[in-house]
């Protein structure tokens, strides 16, 4: 495998996909970022470049048209490979409007995968899902092979969904080896500070809403429930550092850029195999930032699970990767990024 591979990343613009992009360069890929803005901000594109330093391609696109899907792969046929981040992903917001996801997600992919097959030439495709697809797993840790349950979103649902078009795609057209990475909870900056993660308006995930509030975005931080069967009544989540992530879609990615690679499509679990509660992270914060955090405890909110975290021995013996990076790594960079913010 050319370490000059060239590879289209949509959705490059994004928290996951603008650290991976970082990687991909790191590693000698030429990449192709491919972003419609409605979800991130160009000012990351800046970030990049000052760390890779370098100039780098990117194409605003929105993938749920046709013709500019056909005209990037007209334009890029030499590629080797495709991460498609590109996604609505609110869970909340998926509820409210179903719609806009199915039409954004599912959309989108079918339109690469049908330019996929247009090329007719041997393309890696690695797919960001996410643990969502578990629902509430009757068995702890999470492993790959625990039953999938009905979405408990229609987010959810497009992952699920999303899935199997990618495993019937393979099925039917040889020239393609996909993986989908079943992410658990991304959080964490780069070392750099000059990317992080940039919610758009209020924050869904819990590292931003912390982080908000203590540097005063945010009045308080509502903790959704201390009545869950779990050590202090807080929802356990398995979050993983955004670097450790994305250096596994550089794994994924060798993985089905190697010719002697036989299996044309695959899942892996990407977590540490370790759970926090909600409180377990507060507490961190408070800890590694010397910043009492102002938060109140208010009622469950529909559609949390109890408990989440992942099996990575699959990911470990397979793609030889592994998570090394703490959950105090992890909020303290997302802390530093946050201040950072604050100055601009």
């Amino acid at each position: 495998m050319s370490k000059k591979s060239k590879i289209i990343v949509t959705g490059g613009l994004g928290f996951i996909g603008s650290h991976t992009v970082v990687e991909l360069f790191s590693e000698g890929y030429e990449v192709i970022i491919v972003d419609d803005l409605s979800n991130s901000s160009i000012d990351i594109l800046k970030g990049i470049t000052n760390i890779v330093k370098s100039d780098i391609i990117f194409e605003k696109i929105d993938l749920k048209n046709k013709i500019s899907v056909k005209e990037l792969f007209n334009k890029h046929k030499d590629i080797s490979g495709i991460i498609h981040f590109a996604a609505s992903k609110a869970i909340g917001e998926s509820v409210i409007e179903p719609l806009k996801y199915y039409e954004n997600n599912l959309g989108s992919l079918i339109n690469i995968l049908q330019e996929i097959e247009n090329l007719n030439t041997n393309i890696s495709f690695i797919f960001s899902s996410s643990c969502t697809v578990y629902g509430q797993a009757l068995n702890l840790p999470i492993k790959e092979i625990e039953s999938i349950k009905k979405a408990e979103s229609p987010y959810g649902n497009t992952k699920q969904i999303g899935e199997e078009i990618i495993e019937d795609f393979c099925k039917s057209y040889n020239k393609i080896k996909s993986i989908s990475l079943r992410y658990f909870n991304p959080i964490g900056a780069h070392p750099s500070i000059e990317i992080g993660e940039l919610p758009i308006g209020k924050p869904e995930n819990l590292i931003p809403f912390i982080t908000q509030t203590a540097i005063g975005k945010r009045e308080k931080l509502i903790v959704f429930g201390n009545d869950y069967p779990t050590q202090d009544g807080t929802c356990i989540r398995d979050y993983i550092h955004v670097i450790d992530l994305a250096k596994a879609h550089i794994k994924a990615l060798e993985r089905v850029l190697n010719p002697e690679q036989k299996s044309n499509y695959d899942v892996f679990n990407i977590g540490t195999g370790k759970g926090y509660s909600v409180m377990e992270v507060i507490k961190t914060f408070e800890k590694v930032s010397s910043h009492k955090l102002n938060y109140t405890i208010g009622p469950r909110r529909k559609g949390d699970i109890i408990e989440a975290y992942a099996d990575t021995k699959k990911a470990n013996k397979i793609l030889d990767w592994h998570a090394k990076l703490s959950l105090e790594d992890a909020i303290l960079s997302a802390w530093k990024w946050e201040k950072k913010l604050q100055e601009l």
